[in-house]
């Protein structure tokens, strides 16, 4: 009997094994406590020296979720991984979360009462900077707020006899090798109307008001600021070269893994055993949600992003992804009306066809690609019959290089193969979906009138029309270079700016203007359907609650009495 028991626990954890993040794959969704939700990666605006680095997990909290509430689960790994060398294949640093629990006094069904808590949460933080040979305790005994269930559990005599600012503040702590860190419940602070996304794609709402489906709920937070010096490469200069430094960019995915096997005992408790799986993976937000098809989901997570770049199985889905076929009205865009305004480009520059299962830019194969990124990658980005194979691909499996033609059209003279303005450069080709970060580019600071949750669409947009960034090629800082896709800032509104980019909106930043140009008759590239590109809206765009000045950035969790759904 215990040996079928033993051979059933092993069946439901290598299911469970093949799970997704933020419930975007089935089989994830039967494990909340191991949901990666969202990955943040951005330079500090408080303090340009750090990167700060933030991983969530478990989603839709209910801030009143009692008597059990919520809280990191134990047998769990939660790590957060940094490639920073593309000649070598892995990761160089890892940390490396792993959490306690405690009932005080399990006499009683409330969760806090008389100073005594029943989910007290601790946790242990590890770093390897070996590519995972070794690692080292950097924090012991680390501190996890409580929920946020009440005054008078937290406030209250009866209660904790303190306030849930000192909870949080007194939870943000440093390690011995210099970060700064904190673990615990936060204000979710991703905001999306996913009710009308996935109400085949009815957003922005035809019918009504949208909704941040996520506002008033919560989630548990790992997070980490990190000084730039730890994370550069051997051998990188200790000072950029300039804003775009090649040697600073760093690729940033978090999982979470489980033992192999579970063994369920009579007396209610269980053992784990042996090889650590992983059960959840994360790098670029939607990825797994809005581009693999649910028949995959849960095979693409099993998967580091190393071992996928080397599958060419995956490919297919950013060469001519779904979405495009309800930004096509040859295809299915007339039964997606709230997409009216995202529409592909299909004859570019009176030639060039984006749209699902057409050759892109293949045809620039045959001609002279000196100098270009296409002349040592051609070979990838230059493929008949996958079209995004020149944009979508790189943007999600290797960064975009500071090359021809990705730079601005500021500059090219109506030549997309000409010397454009600069205004990215997060290239790291090795392993597949991470978020890639250049730490040399400064952060935009938050008050900055030119701030702008579009991130590096915002970058381009000032690059292309505002001067003087649009009077000089030269490089130069441009308001929002360190936005999403360069990294993720908590406001950027990444819903909008992957809707966009599927859109093509990065294709007409580089000169590959939507169809309606005609530079015959008009002396501008921004025309209606740049615009309609650029003005689309899900309806959704900032969190329900402000963010703060200081780390960790995310609002403090909501309170489950003051909640009102």
């Amino acid at each position: 009997m215990k040996k079928i028991l033993l051979i059933c626990s092993m069946l439901m954890i290598w299911h469970a094994a093949e799970s997704s993040s933020h419930r975007e794959a089935p089989l994830i969704a039967n494990d909340p406590l191991a949901d990666n939700t969202d990955l943040y990666a951005f330079r500090s605006p408080d303090d340009p020296n750090m990167i700060t680095i933030i991983a969530n997990y478990i989603p839709g909290e209910l801030p009143f979720g009692g008597p059990n509430y919520y809280t990191f689960g134990e047998n769990i790994r939660y790590e957060i991984h940094i490639d920073n060398d593309a000649s070598i294949v892995g990761d160089e640093i890892t940390y490396r979360f792993t959490f306690h629990q405690e009932n005080e006094d399990p006499t009683t069904f409330f969760n806090i009462r008389l100073g005594k808590q029943n989910l007290k949460t601790t946790y242990t933080l590890e770093r390897s900077i070996d590519g995972g040979a070794s690692f080292s305790t950097i924090i012991s005994n680390g501190v996890v707020p409580p929920p946020n269930i009440g005054p008078r559990s937290i406030e209250g005599g009866a209660g904790l006899n303190t306030t849930y600012n000192e909870l949080f503040q007194s939870a943000i702590l440093t390690a011995s090798t210099g970060e700064k860190v904190f673990a615990g419940p936060v204000d979710d602070p991703f905001f999306v109307d996913l009710g009308a996304i996935f109400d085949l794609g009815d957003a922005k709402r035809q019918d009504g008001p949208s909704r941040d489906a996520l506002a008033k709920y919560n989630v548990h937070t790992i997070s980490i600021q990190v000084p730039i010096s730890t994370l550069l490469k051997a051998g990188a200069p200790s000072t950029p070269t300039n804003i775009l430094d090649a040697d600073y960019v760093i690729g940033v995915w978090a999982s979470a893994s489980r033992p192999a096997i579970k063994t369920l005992k009579s007396d209610g408790t269980y053992d784990v055993s042996g090889d650590w799986i992983q059960v959840s993976r994360l790098g670029m937000p939607l990825t797994n949600e809005a581009i693999i098809p649910i028949g995959n989901k849960d095979a693409w997570n099993r998967l580091t992003p190393y071992e996928e770049l080397a599958e060419t199985t995956w490919d297919e889905y950013f060469y001519n992804p779904e979405l495009a076929l309800y930004m096509d009205d040859d295809q299915f865009g007339g039964a997606v009306p709230a997409f009216a305004a995202l529409r592909v480009q299909k004859s570019s520059r009176g030639s060039f066809n984006f749209s699902n299962g057409h050759d892109g830019v293949a045809s620039l194969a045959n001609g002279d690609l000196t100098g270009t990124a296409f002349e040592a990658y051609g070979s990838l980005l230059l493929i008949p019959g996958k079209p995004r194979s020149v944009d979508l691909w790189p943007i999600f499996h290797t960064g975009v290089p500071n090359a021809i033609p990705y730079q601005l059209a500021t500059g090219k003279g109506g030549n997309p193969l000409g010397n454009g303005k600069p205004f990215i450069n997060n290239f790291l080709p090795n392993g597949g979906d991470m978020l890639r970060l250049n730490m040399a580019v400064p952060p935009t600071p938050r008050d900055d009138p030119n701030f702008s949750s579009l991130g590096l669409v915002q970058a381009a947009v000032i690059g292309l029309t505002v001067e003087p960034f649009n009077t000089t090629t030269d490089l130069e800082f441009i308001p929002n270079m360190d936005g999403f896709p360069n990294g993720r800032r908590l406001e950027d509104d990444v819903t909008r700016i992957e809707l966009q980019a599927v859109s093509g909106v990065v294709l007409a930043a580089i000169g590959l203007w939507y169809d309606d140009y005609d530079p015959s008759t008009s002396p501008s590239p921004v025309t209606q359907d740049l615009l309609n590109v650029l003005t689309y809206t899900t309806g959704v765009e900032k969190n329900d609650v402000p963010f703060t000045t200081s780390f960790p950035y995310m609002a403090q969790p909501w309170r489950g009495t003051a909640v009102r759904q």
